[in-house]
C-alpha cells in the first residue's frame, strides 16, 4: 500500500481559496489513480479523481468550476485547487488511492480506494 498525507487546510471566508496537498509515499506513487473525497454525515463524499497517468479527471457536480485536480508525478503529490469556496463546502478533506487502475481509469466510489489518508480541515466562514 501506499502511505498518504494530507495537506493545505485551514479556514477561509466564502469566495476565498485553498490548494490541498496529497503527498504519497511507498509502492510507486505514479502508478495510483487518486481521489478526493469529504466527510458528510455517515459517508465520504466524492469530490474529485484524476488517472495515474493524469488524462482523465471528473468531479462532483457540486464542485465543478470551483475545484480542480492535478498530479505531479515527479513529486509524488496530488493537488486539489479549491476555488469560490463556500460555507457548505466546510468539512475534512481526504485523499485516496488505487493500485489497481489503468491508464485512464478513475473511481467514484470509496470502497474503489484501497489507501486513505488522515484527512484535512477546511472551514469556511466570515
Amino acid at each position: 500500500q501506499v502511505q498518504l498525507i494530507e495537506s493545505g487546510g485551514g479556514w477561509v471566508q466564502p469566495g476565498g481559496s485553498l490548494r490541498l496537498s496529497c503527498e504519497a509515499s511507498g509502492r510507486t506513487p505514479s502508478m495510483y489513480a487518486m481521489g478526493w473525497f469529504r466527510q458528510i454525515p455517515g459517508r465520504r463524499e466524492f469530490v474529485a479523481a484524476i488517472s495515474k497517468n493524469g488524462s482523465t479527471t471528473d468531479y462532483d457536480n457540486s464542485v465543478k468550476g470551483r475545484f480542480t485536480i492535478s498530479r505531479d508525478n515527479a513529486k509524488n503529490t496530488v493537488f486539489l485547487q479549491m476555488n469560490n469556496l463556500r460555507p457548505e463546502d466546510k468539512t475534512v478533506y481526504s485523499c485516496a488511492a488505487d493500485q489497481e487502475s489503468k491508464n485512464g481509469e478513475i473511481w467514484y466510489g470509496g470502497d474503489d480506494y484501497e489507501s486513505w489518508g488522515q484527512g484535512t480541515q477546511v472551514t469556511v466562514s466570515s
